[in-house]
């Protein structure tokens, strides 16, 4: 969890939602992710599903048997139903989120016909998590505040805007991943990436 809060951080310093993940499997991290999505301009660039993306990569295989998911937040039906397809054995959460988080669901009703479940852990460090996600919206309440006093009354422009993500830093890590691949198998993985 000390990674995933370190990733939180660095996301919140960046003006996303101070959250943070990271994959193990067989006591290595093999997979990382902060959130990104007003950066990468992606409603999808949870830090859940960045962390699953890196770490099938890292494994080749999008299935992740026997993987741990520890993330600072607990995550959203999006990431849960990612998790479902990476087959995951556990997921380790540190705050509850009473809006969106979603760890519930899968104790009720139709989530029981699920083709895959795992093991949920709530709590690791929920306080050390929690904090971090006040803070950041204690400096955003502060900084509307101060634009409102100062004759500023759009609370768009309070927000910190990121530096600008055209996705190259993703695209250094394909490459190197790509890099570390056979020969032969990096020539389909390359075909693939063409068509889709």
């Amino acid at each position: 969890m000390g990674a995933a809060l370190r990733l939180a951080r660095a996301a919140g310093k960046c003006g996303e939602v101070p959250v943070g993940a990271v994959v193990v499997a067989e006591g290595r991290i093999i997979g990382r992710g902060g959130n990104r999505p007003i950066g990468a301009c992606d409603p999808t660039a949870h830090a859940e599903m960045t962390a699953l993306r890196r770490a099938a990569r890292r494994a080749r295989n999008y299935r992740l048997n026997g993987a741990t998911l520890y993330v600072t937040l607990e995550p959203c039906l999006m990431c849960l139903g990612a998790m479902v397809h990476a087959r995951i054995a556990r997921l380790v959460y540190g705050a509850r989120d009473a809006k969106i988080g979603a760890t519930a669901w899968l104790g009720r009703g139709r989530a029981g016909r699920l083709n895959h479940r795992f093991a949920v852990l709530g709590g690791l460090r929920a306080d050390e998590c929690a904090a971090l996600l006040r803070a950041q919206q204690l400096q955003r309440d502060l900084a509307i505040q101060l634009r409102i006093e100062g004759g500023v009354h759009d609370a768009h422009r309070a927000r910190a805007q990121p530096p600008h993500d055209d996705g190259a830093a993703d695209l250094r890590a394909d490459r190197q991943d790509i890099e570390s691949v056979p020969t032969r198998l990096r020539v389909i993985r390359l075909s693939c990436r063409e068509k889709g």
